[in-house]
């Protein structure tokens, strides 16, 4: 599904970043806020920015909860929102001639949200839930520990949804000040993708701006420390076990060939975590790996789940296909099948006008243009065997954060 991406300048700050689809028959919108649980320091606690998030949905000046919902779902469109380190996302998608009504409710919930009080203790609640279900799942909860283990004394270690003690601490003033801070920055991003023109969309969207937006505060950094072992005991009859390495960020010239080493590594049943470990020598069921960036740093994760009894021989197995991509880089044939695949899931992607939409609101919030499908791909594809080695001698080289659920 080809688009033509653009970005436009609103008044007092944020951008847009549109992506024309001529004919799609729907429409997608996103309303990125460049707030995550990274910028959770000092005296704010842990799951702010989560539970905003929540709240968004709880009513606004004119709708109630109820009202918003039904305003986007009665015209058979879908509303949803998400909370990561870094950013926060308002999201909706319908058919094509939905889209006045995503933008006008979407901006209503960005912008004119209440956080009414009863609303507020309802949420925690639910919230509660959340966080304890991902306590009692151990595939899930590994990845809190992990966390914590490769970002030890810095907010990108901590759990995005916060804790059952941090969110106890959330009151409506501190929900006010912070979607005052941080909904009307001048960083945001409003991505759009459909039918409409940009100018049709900036016609509706315009009114509904608020008239002033504010500088972004200063972000803490990072700065590099060593990484941690964490082991939890649980009843268990299987072993979760997790690996992290801390890689270069989002703005690095080696994310390319860091994206297709993750590939060969561990994100595919061709992978070679995947081959030896399961299907070769039958120690898990599930093990895969992955990548996550950040403005100045980012990691490689391998997760697994275990036979107990096997940890020693899988541990053994995973630092040997580490080393053996530092020392030899990849095997023959490995970085073009890694390529092929890469490039078929972004075209696979983009069938969703979502995906457009998001694609072109990553691209301004994170890289300050919307880069073209076909330059991501040719990046990929510039990729030798020399730099999977050398990025692969880089990160594995150092220690790993680890993270274990075991009996």
């Amino acid at each position: 599904m080809p688009a033509t991406y653009s970005t436009h300048d609103l008044p007092a700050g944020p951008r847009l970043a549109h992506a024309h689809l001529p004919e799609s028959e729907c429409s997608a919108l996103s309303i990125y806020i460049p707030v995550g649980s990274r910028d959770e320091t000092g005296n704010i606690p842990t799951g702010l920015a989560h539970f905003s998030e929540h709240m968004a949905f709880k009513g606004t000046k004119t709708r109630s909860a109820k009202e918003l919902t039904l305003a986007i779902e009665s015209g058979g469109g879908q509303a949803n929102a998400c909370t990561s380190e870094d950013h926060t996302v308002y999201e909706a998608q319908g058919e094509a001639e939905l889209m006045p009504v995503l933008i006008e409710v979407l901006a209503d919930m960005v912008w004119h949200s209440t956080f009414p009080e009863n609303e507020i203790d309802l949420e925690r609640d639910v919230i509660g839930e959340e966080i304890t279900m991902i306590r009692e799942s151990p595939s899930d909860h590994i990845n809190d520990l992990l966390a914590s283990a490769l970002w030890p004394s810095h907010p990108l270690g901590q759990s995005i949804s916060g804790s059952l003690e941090s969110i106890e601490k959330i009151d409506r003033s501190r929900l006010k000040n912070f979607a005052k801070q941080h909904h009307f920055r001048k960083d945001l991003v409003i991505a759009t993708a459909g039918p409409m023109s940009a100018e049709e969309i900036l016609e509706t969207l315009l009114p509904l701006l608020p008239k002033k937006f504010k500088k972004p505060p200063l972000r803490l950094g990072y700065t590099p420390s060593p990484t941690r072992e964490i082991i939890e005991s649980r009843p268990t009859d299987q072993l979760q076990l997790a690996l992290a390495w801390h890689t270069p960020g989002r703005h690095a010239d080696e994310r390319h060939a860091l994206r297709l080493l993750s590939l060969i590594l561990g994100e595919s049943s061709s992978s070679r975590l995947f081959t030896e470990l399961r299907e070769e020598r039958g120690l898990c069921y599930q093990i895969g790996s992955e990548t996550s960036l950040f403005h100045e740093t980012g990691a490689l994760h391998i997760i697994a789940g275990l036979d107990p009894d096997s940890r020693e021989e899988s541990l053994e197995t995973i630092f040997k296909e580490t080393e053996d991509l530092a020392a030899n880089g990849p095997r023959p044939g490995e970085l073009e099948r890694a390529k092929r695949l890469a490039i078929a899931q972004s075209k696979l992607a983009f069938e969703s006008t979502a995906a457009h939409a998001a694609w072109a609101g990553e691209g301004l919030l994170f890289h300050n243009h919307i880069p073209s499908p076909q330059e991501a791909r040719e990046n990929l594809l510039q990729v030798t065997d020399e730099q999977i080695q050398s990025i692969a001698k880089q990160i594995f080289s150092q220690i790993p954060a680890t993270a274990e659920i075991r009996a």
